[in-house]
């Protein structure tokens, strides 16, 4: 039993570095056909729908107020999708997803009817979830497989003080503040930490990179196609699982 259950582990990190080297080579392509150029951080005012988002954060923050009384039953992101297993192994990493590569989350999404409804007003929209750091949490340095998306970020919860919260990527470093966006590439190299002892919760967006033609429409094929694959299936079984439990805590 330990064998097999040995074998089959490794020949799945075998698949997730193929695909990763070919997600690779694929965004050199995507650099090339991208609108908005290729960088670490992207200026928020070269999309204009962050305005609104910005605009309505704090009808966000009331959403996720509501939700945070329910704080220690939220999952950790492992325990959703275990390829991130080899990022975080504690439980200071908190979500709760609305959309993953642009398959609803659940029925538990509609509790935050506000959100969704601003999460609607993103072009391209593929994932989005509330990512809730614990007290000392830190991410190490690590790539993220695919830059057919950009990453977005708004904060909602930030903590004092705040130049103790921030994220790193490439050579740049950030805070977030509480109803503004950052905007950047998470196939760079990056890292995130909250040093503070309270939690620090962002909305986590990840959208269509602009690209022009022919790049864009191979990239909302490829998307289409993780969208289905076993991790992002196996990751929404996962969280299915965990919302029928959270649902009989609420209803109790």
């Amino acid at each position: 039993m330990g064998t097999t259950s040995s074998t089959s582990g490794g020949a799945r990190a075998t698949t997730v570095e193929a695909l990763k080297f070919i997600l690779r080579q694929i965004g050199r392509f995507y650099n090339s056909s991208s609108l908005v150029g290729d960088k670490p951080f992207y200026e928020v005012e070269s999309f204009p729908w962050v305005e609104k988002i910005e605009a309505n954060w704090q009808v966000i923050r009331e959403e996720l107020d509501e939700l945070l009384k329910y704080r220690e039953h939220l999952p950790n992101f492992q325990d959703i999708s275990p390829d991130q297993k080899g990022l975080s192994q504690d439980d200071h990493w908190k979500t709760f997803f609305f959309y993953a590569y642009g398959i609803k989350a659940g029925n538990d999404s509609d509790s935050c009817p506000r959100t969704l409804e601003l999460l609607h007003q993103i072009p391209g929209m593929k994932t989005a979830f509330f990512s809730i750091f614990g007290p000392g949490k830190h991410l190490p340095p690590h790539r993220g497989p695919y830059n057919g998306v950009l990453r977005y970020h708004l904060g909602l919860k930030v903590p004092e003080p705040r130049d103790q919260c921030g994220i790193r990527v490439q050579d740049e470093v950030r805070h977030w503040e509480e109803g503004k966006s950052l905007i950047f590439d998470d196939t760079y190299l990056h890292e995130a930490w909250n040093h503070t002892d309270q939690d620090r919760v962002v909305l986590f967006v990840d959208f269509v990179r602009p690209m022009t033609f022919p790049a864009s429409m191979m990239n909302s094929a490829l998307i289409q196609i993780i969208g289905l694959s076993p991790f992002v299936l196996g990751a929404k079984g996962n969280y299915t699982a965990w919302e029928e439990r959270f649902e009989r805590i609420v209803n109790d």
